[in-house]
C-alpha cells in the first residue's frame, strides 16, 4: 500500500552537525519527502516551528544552546506532533527521559538510511492514521494515497507535479494559495519562472477533476492572486 500522502508532511530536522543535516535531508528527499526544513540550534528550530508549523520533528539531544529535551518540552506545550530523537548518545537514561517527555522513537548514530526512513514512516502512519487521504470534490474524488482521481467510475492517474499542486491546494482547502506557493510546492525552493508551467498543470488537473474544465467549480482561479480548491468533505 502506498503512503505517499504522508510524505507531504512538514518535517523539521534539528542538529548542530551541518553534514549530518544535509545527509538526513538527502535521505528523506530521495525517499520522496518533499517538505523539509533544517535548523542547527534550539533558537533557529523554534523560530521555524512557530513560523512554519512542522508536522514531524527529528531532534538531536546535544545542541549548542541547550538540549533536545528542552526543545521537546517547548514543542509539547504547543502540540503533539510526532518526534524522533536522532543522537550519538545512547544511554538508557536519555531514552527513558525522551519517552517520558513524549518522544515517539529514539535512534542512535550511526544509523542505516533504510532504518531511518522505515522508522519515520512507521511513526507517521501511527500518528496520522485517522487522516482520510480522500478529497471529495463536486464531480470527483482525489485519492492521495494512490495518487489518482476517481470520476464517473474511472480511475485517472496523477503525475508527480499534479499531485504536489493538488496536495498544496487540499492542505489549504477553501483558502487562496498563491502562485508562488504552488510553484514552490511543485518545483522546490527556487520556484521562479514556473508560472506558465503551473498554468498548464492547473489546466490538466481541471481536465481530470472537473466535469466541465472550461467552467470549473472545484479548482477556482482567484485573479491576480492564485487558486482555491473547494471540497465537499
Amino acid at each position: 500500500m502506498s503512503f505517499e500522502y504522508l510524505k507531504q508532511k512538514k518535517i523539521l530536522l534539528v542538529d548542530d552537525e551541518a553534514d549530518l543535516l544535509h545527509m538526513v535531508e538527502a535521505i528523506l528527499k530521495k525517499d520522496g519527502y518533499t517538505q523539509i526544513r533544517t535548523a542547527g540550534s534550539i533558537s533557529d528550530a523554534w523560530t521555524l516551528y512557530e513560523e512554519w508549523k512542522p508536522e514531524f520533528a527529528v531532534l538531536d539531544v546535544m545542541l549548542p544552546d541547550g538540549d533536545g529535551f528542552s526543545l521537546l518540552s517547548r514543542i509539547r506545550e504547543k502540540s503533539d506532533i510526532p518526534v524522533l530523537f536522532l543522537t550519538a548518545r545512547g544511554e538508557n537514561e536519555d531514552r527513558f527521559k525522551g519517552w517520558d517527555m513524549g518522544a515517539d522513537d529514539y535512534m542512535v548514530k550511526p544509523f542505516m538510511p533504510r532504518e531511518l526512513t522505515s522508522r519515520l514512516l512507521a511513526i507517521l502512519r501511527r500518528s496520522y492514521k485517522s487522516e482520510n487521504p480522500l478529497a471529495v470534490l463536486s464531480g470527483s474524488k482525489v485519492d492521495f494515497e494512490r495518487a489518482e482521481v476517481i470520476r464517473d467510475g474511472a480511475h485517472i492517474a496523477l503525475t508527480a507535479k499534479e499531485y504536489d499542486i493538488l496536495t498544496a491546494l487540499y492542505r489549504n482547502a477553501g483558502r487562496i494559495v498563491t502562485i508562488d506557493q504552488l510553484c514552490e510546492a511543485a518545483w522546490g525552493d527556487n520556484p521562479f519562472g514556473y508560472e506558465n508551467s503551473l498554468m498548464a498543470h492547473i489546466r490538466r488537473i481541471r481536465e481530470k477533476i472537473e466535469k466541465n474544465p472550461s467552467k470549473p467549480v472545484s479548482l477556482l482561479t482567484v485573479k491576480g492572486l492564485g487558486y482555491k480548491l473547494l471540497t465537499e468533505d
